[in-house]
């Protein structure tokens, strides 16, 4: 199976180089992708499944593909310009729709390799890795940015494994960029599990949730979800659309089955609700609460407006996220995003977030974020992540594990446990990949049958053990409640005939450089000066003033 999606994957990539020299990007490629194999997956329902469609046959897959040059080119447009149209579920596949192949003979050609294949006979694991290959590869490319939606598939696995969802339970990814979170689960649930039909239906369509806030990216996740057949078949789309993306109109109108009686629009259908909502999920709380939320939010600046100066400089100014529901305002959105996944879960609702460190050691509102968390929830498991495993430049990052509880007056935690796959570990993304072997030995220290009964691996006499734990003192008289702990020797360090390869050490001096001036930045905004940023190629920092650029 992975040898038969990997050869389509690569034979579309192939094509995909040929656009590039029209100046097509990977992200635009994987967009046109979209549209072309939604139609023809439609026009397979019907012809090879007789099941109805909901294109009208002058704008079905059939109609492309009779056609050739000019007309073809004009016929898409006019495609992607009706489908982009109205409320219902194909709009949203095609919001916002642009054709972004100007020369026809190669959309004839790219039309003539997705009509070679017969995608409705594939398995949907294919169809699904297939999907998974092309948006891996436009995470790959690093000047899109699109690496930052996209968590290594290994450590998404991993998470899931020690998670464990269930059926019947309701998960939620508030920052689900392609879906990598919410389709793992929906795996582990169907392959762990023997389920009848009911739970087969809440699966598909009223376990798993998603908000992103990118319209490109959440079409993406939407088709992604629509290839693993999740989200699809639903009531009055003649089995063969995908669930459709909320958008914020819907959303705030009364669709979504809100109070407002006199909404008779198909959202307001139970089985018409997206699973996907291009949200802002920091703005509000979604007014529902989730068994179990798995969520890697972008790495990013904090939380800001811009705006012009009557002297025509751009500026940008902080923006406090403030809700009743959060312990802290600030505009830091890691912090944010720590407390927002807090307040949706159900009361010992379980929760995993990817947080960079400074989640960990920030002052300020970070300490207080900290102390409550602890306090208030079971903060039971950390996991330091290893560089080079996102394709975002400069990131060290950690999992936080912990579970909602109910209000107490002692804390909830009582030892967080922490395992370092971080200290001594090389990975990059050419030519040492993070696999999910890399992961095995942290999924048994996790012993997710029964976390109460653990062991660590770290004592005196085994000072390299990886996993050890800390008890709530021990965590409440570390200087503003750090959580930055380590403590295996770096080898590096003391040993110059053991150190890394030069391109290690130089991917390793740009992290640190990285965190280093984003943490003078945002010292500076603090103290109300321009807010300082970094950019660069390559993975190359290079300072910058906002509105110099």
């Amino acid at each position: 199976m992975a040898n038969e999606s990997s050869t389509i994957v690569q034979r579309l990539w192939n094509y995909c180089n040929v656009l590039r020299d029209d100046g097509m990007s990977y992200g635009d490629y994987v967009e046109q992708l979209t549209y072309l194999l939604f139609l023809k997956m439609d026009d397979e329902n019907v012809h090879v499944l007789s099941k109805p469609s909901a294109i009208p046959a002058e704008y079905n897959w059939a109609s492309l593909r009779s056609l050739s040059g000019d007309e073809l080119e004009s016929h898409y447009r006019q495609i992607l310009t009706a489908f982009g149209q109205g409320s219902g579920l194909i709009p949203v596949i095609f919001r916002k729709a642009q054709n972004k192949i100007q020369d026809p003979a190669k959309l004839e050609r790219l039309v003539e390799l997705i009509d070679g294949e017969t995608w409705i006979g594939l398995d949907i694991d294919i169809k699904g890795e297939i999907y998974e290959g092309l948006l891996e590869k436009n995470a790959q490319d690093t000047k899109s940015g699109a690496g930052q939606y996209f968590t290594p598939r290994p450590l998404i696995k991993a998470i899931v494994d020690v998670m464990r969802p269930a059926p019947g339970g309701t998960l939620c990814d508030p920052a689900c960029g392609t879906g990598g979170f919410l389709l793992a689960a929906h795996d582990y649930i169907a392959g762990n599990y023997p389920l009848d039909r009911d739970q087969w239906r809440f699966l598909n369509h009223d376990c798993l949730h998603g908000w992103e806030i990118v319209d490109a990216t959440a079409r993406l996740c939407v088709m992604n979800l629509y290839l693993h057949g999740i989200g699809a078949g639903n009531a009055g789309t003649g089995g063969s659309l995908p669930g459709g993306i909320v958008t914020p109109s819907k959303a705030y109108s009364g669709e979504l089955g809100a109070p407002d009686s006199s909404q008779t629009r198909p959202y307001a259908d139970p089985h018409l609700e997206s699973p996907i909502r291009v949200l802002d999920s920091l703005a509000a709380h979604p007014g529902r609460y989730f068994d179990m939320v798995l969520t890697n939010p972008p790495f990013g600046k904090k939380s800001s407006v811009t705006f012009v100066t009557d002297e025509g400089e751009i500026r940008r100014e902080s923006q406090n996220i403030v809700r009743d529901d959060f312990w802290t305002s600030t505009s830091n959105k890691q912090l944010n995003f720590v407390q927002h996944v807090r307040s949706i879960l159900q009361q010992h609702g379980r929760a995993a977030i990817v947080v960079p460190d400074n989640v960990l050691f920030e002052g300020g509102a970070g300490e207080v974020v900290r102390r409550r968390l602890l306090n208030e929830c079971d903060v039971h498991t950390q996991l330091r992540l290893p560089t080079g495993i996102f394709y975002a430049q400069g990131v060290k990052a950690n999992v936080l594990f912990f579970d909602r509880k109910p209000a107490s007056e002692t804390p909830w935690t009582e030892r967080l446990w922490i395992y370092d796959l971080r200290t001594n570990m090389n990975f990059t993304l050419k030519t040492n990949q993070l696999t999910r072997g890399d992961l095995d030995e942290f999924v048994a220290c996790y012993n997710p049958e029964n976390r109460h009964d653990r062991k660590p691996t770290w004592s005196e006499d085994n000072p390299d053990g990886r996993w050890r734990s800390y008890n709530y003192d021990e965590l409440m008289a570390r200087d503003k409640v750090n959580l930055d702990i380590f403590w295996l020797r770096d080898e590096s360090l003391e040993d110059s005939a053991n150190l890394p390869d030069p391109d290690v050490l130089a991917r390793e001096i740009v992290v640190e450089l990285e965190a280093a001036l984003a943490q003078f930045a945002g010292i500076v905004d603090e103290l109300g000066g321009e807010e300082i940023g970094y950019d660069g190629e390559d993975g190359v920092a290079a300072p910058y003033v906002a509105g110099e650029q």
